[in-house]
């Protein structure tokens, strides 16, 4: 097997930096927040095309920079449910068909600009305008008007009832800018932080917005972020207290790590799924005996044991985990070269050859995973080409494509965001169905169940959508995997978020430094 990993002599070097010592909980105390210090974050999902335009948000740097500069209408709370941010309250329609948005009151944009609803028209208008390439077009495809009713209230009008809507307006994409606003690189929004410097793919540089409207939030006098690729690099940086945190540990580390004193792990389970996703619209994928073959020949209780180390659940290609509300619990996809054989079988094939292309972009092991699948699978008569690809530019050059891949997809608030936004007809409008999976029985279900107020039967629907795509998707989802973040001890939080990386990529707003 071949191996992406840190030096062991490299890495116990650095260490010594910090001398032995027992592993510290990986959540920090919740101690009175405190103000002040530098805050340094080494990112290690980034692109150099990497932008600031609320419309092309597709990786960890530009989520977490947005969230730093920008606010949403709703934000995710306790259990992933969506809470009031910039909108202080909603109120749906008899039919669901209807929402009205309050809006808060009192807030300024880093220019000093008052918001108001109709900065929030302007700031959806952006997905829904004709030609918009928008990563959330999908999720508001059923937006059929958004007009300001007065400066404090918007109306969403809907083409069918969404029961769940407030959760799309915290979804990564619809952040709130001024009405008018072009230069979005300039970063003027609502958020806790005013934009000093951005050089994508090299770092960023936040200040404190001093008037702030959250309170509580925004400990921090300055934020920077830098990108750094290398596991080992990012390791070492923080180990030498170059960083204070980082996203995306390689399991196979995190042992060494909490063999220092002066770094905390942050393991938290989430609703992340790893995907190899297959495109159903171009061969061999358009059988479905072929797609049932490939599911079939990978041991995913192995991959789970010796890529994620543990850190993370078996997946049954199901993009719904079981902290979703509407999980529907289906018979689990096995390990069985017999049943591969037979649906090559079926296909009318006695073998097998496709290329996967990898990178360590979607998820740290991505290349240890499918090196591990390559041999299962041989055992099967499938033969897999792995590509490493390089990881800049993997979420254009590669994933978009509609090529054998390696994905991540984060987690989101509900059903409906992560069906709608990944498997719906609109989402292959917006290059996001990375299956082409396009099923009319999926498009009636999703459009019943947004209306359905009755929770069992809308988990009905979506247990039926899901019950197709694990028996007729293109997405092999082999796992589940922990949100794994290390921070230097000094680092105080609250209870982290399972729906993204470093605490829903709000790190910046709800972090601090201890005294």
């Amino acid at each position: 097997m071949q191996e992406f990993r840190i030096s062991r002599r490299a890495f116990m070097a650095a260490t010594a930096a910090f001398g032995a010592a027992g592993a510290l909980p990986g959540i920090a105390r919740a101690a009175a927040p405190q103000r002040g210090g530098h805050f340094r974050i080494g990112i290690a999902d980034f692109g150099t095309s990497d932008t600031i335009d609320p419309t092309t948000t597709n990786t960890v740097f530009q989520s977490n920079l947005e969230w730093q500069l920008r606010n949403n209408l709703a934000e995710p709370g306790p259990g992933g449910k969506p809470v009031p941010e910039l909108a202080e309250s909603w109120e749906p329609s008899k039919d669901a068909k209807s929402w009205a948005f309050r809006i808060r009151k009192g807030v300024e944009f880093h220019n000093g600009k008052t918001l108001t609803a109709r900065d929030v028209v302007y700031s959806y208008q952006l997905h829904t305008a004709e030609g918009s390439a928008s990563v959330g077009k999908s999720l508001i495809a059923s937006v059929e008007d958004v007009r300001a009713d007065g400066d404090d209230v918007v109306i969403f009008t809907l083409k069918q009832g969404n029961v769940g809507f407030p959760a799309i307006t915290a979804y990564g994409a619809f952040y709130i800018v001024p009405e008018g606003e072009t230069d979005f690189d300039k970063g003027v929004g609502t958020g806790g932080y005013i934009l000093e410097e951005f050089r994508p793919g090299i770092r960023s540089l936040v200040r404190r917005n001093p008037n702030y409207w959250k309170q509580g939030r925004a400990h921090f006098d300055s934020v920077e972020m830098i990108c750094m690729r290398d596991p080992a690099a990012r390791a070492n940086s923080l180990i030498t207290g170059q960083i204070d945190a980082y996203n995306a540990v390689p399991p196979q580390t995190i042992a060494l790590l909490k063999r220092n004193a002066g770094i905390r792990i942050n393991n938290v389970a989430s609703k992340a799924h790893y995907v190899f996703a297959m495109p159903t619209d171009v061969a061999p994928f358009t059988d479905n005996n072929v797609r049932l073959a490939l599911k079939h020949a990978i041991d995913r209780e192995d991959l789970v044991k010796r890529v994620l180390h543990g850190y993370g659940a078996v997946g049954n290609d199901n993009p719904l985990s079981p902290a979703y509300e509407m999980f529907a619990d289906l018979p689990q996809t096995a390990y069985d070269p017999d049943k591969v054989k037979f649906y090559l079988g079926k296909a009318g094939l006695t073998q097998l050859k496709v290329p996967l292309a990898v990178s360590e972009t979607p998820y740290a092991g991505a290349t240890d995973a499918a090196v591990l699948y390559k041999e299962h699978a041989a055992k099967a008569g499938i033969d897999i080409e792995v590509t490493k690809l390089p990881e800049d530019g993997y979420w254009g050059a590669v994933w978009e494509q509609h090529v054998f891949n390696a994905s991540r997809w984060s987690g989101n608030l509900n059903a409906d965001v992560m069906l709608t936004q990944a498997y719906s007809a609109d989402a292959i409008k917006s290059q996001y169905n990375e299956t082409r999976i396009n099923d009319p029985r999926i498009e009636k279900l999703l459009v019943e169940a947004r209306g359905e107020f009755d929770d069992a039967r809308r988990k009905e629907m979506y247990g039926e959508i899901q019950r197709i795509l694990h028996d007729e998707g293109g997405a092999l989802i082999w796992a589940f995997g922990n949100f794994v973040d290390a921070t230097s001890s000094k680092v105080q939080h609250g209870e982290l978020s399972g729906v993204a990386q470093l605490d829903a990529a709000r790190a910046a707003e709800r972090w601090w430094f201890a005294d």
